[in-house]
């Protein structure tokens, strides 16, 4: 079933919400993750940005500088 063109403009609208971050792992690590994931039940992308946001937090509680923004 083809989208309709409202349906492709409100996709479009929605993906223009966000940016798209690449990494680069090895087999080995990614073979890690997913198990990681499918043990905790949430997808590659939460818990990917789950760590960020945890390190981001731990970082500054630790007193070191988060983003740029923070050293000015």
């Amino acid at each position: 079933m083809a989208a309709t063109e409202a349906q492709l403009r409100a996709n479009k609208k929605y993906h223009s919400k966000f940016h798209r971050m690449q990494i680069r792992i090895t087999e080995d690590e990614k073979q890690r993750v997913d198990e990681h994931t499918a043990v905790t039940g949430e997808s590659v992308n939460a818990f990917v940005q789950r760590a960020i946001w945890e390190t981001i937090e731990r970082d500054v509680a630790e007193g070191r500088r988060a983003t740029k923004d923070d050293a000015e």
